[in-house]
């Protein structure tokens, strides 16, 4: 995959995600399914908006022992996404029991990411609430080490670690970016952001942009916007 512009469809239901997906009449964007509708509307809403020719990373970010995330995996497998993803605090062994799970009986699998710090998530916070007393670059490095060496294809952090993710992992890694915001947008709960543009110059393979796209008067408009600063 080249790089893209994921929306992130955090909707309650089946109906009011179908009706946004409604207003895109051009390029059919790829979708983000997070925790909020997958649990709402469960594997049915995957299987729908596959059908509807848009390719789904489903964002549940399991984190749980090897054995547990194996199986969920092996599950998640059979819904035909293209990107799926776990917490990188959930150790190598858990990483590599994901990708096993993962992994089909025809040796194929979704792309398998792995979120290092989330960007709600500060300096300050993870050293009060986490006990991670690393700076924030040290510690997101650490994890995309440890996602690579468990075989995963890449991560999910800030696009301001983007440049240094791929300098520490090599270009091949991808960079999956969250906290995307126009320079016109409210940052909201996000702490680590970035335009399309910039996260585009910081060498981010893929972005994810949630409330920007979703809470526009028009979607469309602001997902082309978003393309273009992006993609080009």
């Amino acid at each position: 995959m080249g790089k893209d512009v994921i929306v992130a469809c955090d909707f309650p239901s089946k109906e009011a995600t179908l009706a946004f997906l409604d207003k895109f009449t051009g390029r059919k964007p790829f979708v983000k399914i997070g925790m909020e509708l997958f649990y709402a509307e469960g594997p049915d809403i995957v299987r729908e908006i596959k059908a509807r020719g848009h390719k789904v990373f489903l964002d549940l970010k399991l984190h749980d022992i090897p054995n547990t995330v194996k199986s969920a995996m092996a599950v998640l497998s059979r819904l035909d996404v293209d990107i799926c993803n776990v917490h990188a605090a959930g150790t190598t062994a858990m990483m590599q029991a994901a990708i096993e799970g993962l992994t089909r009986p025809d040796g194929t699998r979704p792309l398998l990411i792995a979120v290092t710090q989330l960007t709600s998530t500060d300096q300050e916070t993870m050293e009060r609430d986490l006990l991670i007393k690393e700076p924030m670059e040290k510690v997101v490095m650490h994890y995309a080490l440890t996602a690579k060496g468990a075989g995963l294809d890449g991560v999910v952090c800030s696009p301001l670690e983007a440049a240094a993710v791929h300098k520490t992992c090599g270009n091949q890694f991808l960079t999956v970016t969250p906290g995307i915001r126009f320079a016109d947008s409210a940052v909201g709960d996000q702490k680590r952001v970035m335009t399309p543009a910039k996260a585009k110059e910081a060498g981010s393979d893929y972005i994810v942009v949630g409330r920007p796209v979703t809470r526009s008067d028009d979607p469309e408009a602001a997902y082309k916007r978003c393309v273009d600063e992006f993609i080009g």
